[in-house]
């Protein structure tokens, strides 16, 4: 198994390109189910996610090509087959669950395993469940897999999320274009994902109003056709990366990045003393003298500070000056990282969804381990300030998220290298 290796102690200095959005594309994959026409997708990242949900598609009998390096998917399904995805494929990603609208609306049934993913929490289903039923689908749970049937199609209807769910709303979404008559999805997410998803959709034919509010209407059409989309910059990859200087030191320019994608955490920054600019190629981060002041975060939906952004923070507040208090609002169990980090020398006292960070001088390098995308990724920053080295083990975690990060790193300064198994 591969692991990373981390010398601390050197600022950064340079520029990071920001790939395009991971959780936006594992959503636009799926639309091309809605249309027998071909769907184009560029800025795609390369990562083992996407790979993942290629393969799902593939099996349903979807067409899947990667293009210019993978930047570019050139999708087709044309020649549905099969209308079960499998649990082999759907237990490695979460996302999965987003084939469930699409089979729905366009072919009336669909049999999906029950996900899998980061173990962050339950993050049940039951959101995706209700939408679907809703629009008038009838499901059940059996042998692990959710069996959902709409033999004369899915019907407008009001949805109404009794929480904020990102996925949930993007499958509504999705099936609600095929609907006959109108829907209103009310509780709706507003994250840029969602806002990525709509625009393509309605680049395909479909009659969409509302994205990147709290309500989404969506009038159904009896067809969809092909189209070609650009995937919007991934803002938890542009928010990593504008933390490496933040925890390291010195400047980097996050080219393509929008502080409109990350506003409520560019504005923690600006508080915990870093510089922000607006360039024309992107967002400059620089930090200068001193350690960053703390800082109070509680997560929330968009547009709040993303949790997909929580543990970075809290790698770069433990070295803070004074006592920071992060609060997880989105999922439990999202703390696993702080155990790690603590090996680290950070001092850190967790209570249910609060954890308490109080700053050290300086962290020491250490063995560590990943147990989710995100934590991985906060072990590696928090090793660009630690004392001597670093080494991060089960980095398969952050290969589902992260492009080239050594590289994008090793670019700015950073002493950091992977070692094959």
């Amino acid at each position: 198994m591969d692991s990373i290796l981390v010398q601390g102690g050197t600022p950064l200095s340079g520029s990071i390109p920001i790939a395009g959005a991971k959780n936006a594309c594992l959503a636009l994959m799926p639309a091309t189910l809605l249309s027998d026409g071909p769907l184009t997708l560029s800025n795609a990242p390369r990562l083992s996610d996407i790979a993942t949900m290629t393969a799902l598609l593939r099996s349903l009998g979807a067409e899947v090509t990667a293009l210019s390096e993978g930047r570019v998917l050139a999708m087709s399904s044309h020649d549905v087959t099969n209308l079960t995805a499998d649990y082999d494929i759907v237990r490695k990603m979460r996302a999965s669950i987003l084939v469930l609208g699409p089979l729905l609306a366009r072919y009336g049934r669909a049999v999906v395993s029950l996900p899998g993913g980061c173990a962050i929490g339950a993050r049940p289903v039951d959101l995706h469940v209700a939408a679907m039923e809703a629009l008038g689908a009838t499901t059940e749970l059996r042998d692990g897999y959710l069996h959902a049937s709409a033999p004369g199609g899915l019907r407008g209807a009001v949805v109404d999320f009794p929480l904020v769910s990102v996925g949930a709303t993007e499958n509504a979404l999705m099936a609600a274009c095929l609907a006959r008559g109108t829907s209103v999805l009310r509780n709706a997410a507003r994250e840029p994902e969602i806002v990525d998803l709509a625009r393509c959709l309605r680049a395909m034919g479909a009659r969409i109003e509302g994205e990147g509010t709290s309500e989404i209407v969506v009038e159904g059409v009896t067809a969809l056709h092909g189209a070609t989309h650009v995937v919007v910059p991934d803002r938890i990859e542009l928010g990593t990366y504008m933390l490496a200087p933040a925890i390291a030191g010195g400047s980097i320019e996050c080219l393509g990045g929008r502080r409109e994608l990350l506003a409520a955490f560019c504005d923690k920054l600006e508080e915990a003393g870093l510089e922000l600019e607006e360039t024309p190629t992107g967002l400059r981060v620089s930090r200068g003298e001193g350690r960053l002041a703390p800082l109070d975060v509680i997560t929330e939906p968009f547009p709040g500070f993303p949790t997909d952004l929580q543990a970075q923070m809290m790698a770069a507040l433990c070295t803070a000056q004074g006592v920071s208090v992060l609060e997880e609002r989105i999922f439990e169990n999202r703390f696993m990282h702080a155990p790690e980090l603590m090996r680290m020398g950070a001092r850190i006292d967790v209570q249910g969804g609060t954890a308490t960070v109080t700053g050290v001088e300086r962290l020491r390098g250490a063995p560590v381990m990943a147990t989710d995308l995100r934590a991985s990724v906060s072990l590696i920053l928090a090793g660009l300030a630690a004392e001597g080295e670093t080494v991060l083990s089960r980095v398969y975690h952050l290969d589902r998220g992260y492009e080239r990060l050594e590289a994008k790193l090793s670019a700015c300064g950073a002493r950091i290298e992977r070692v094959r198994a």
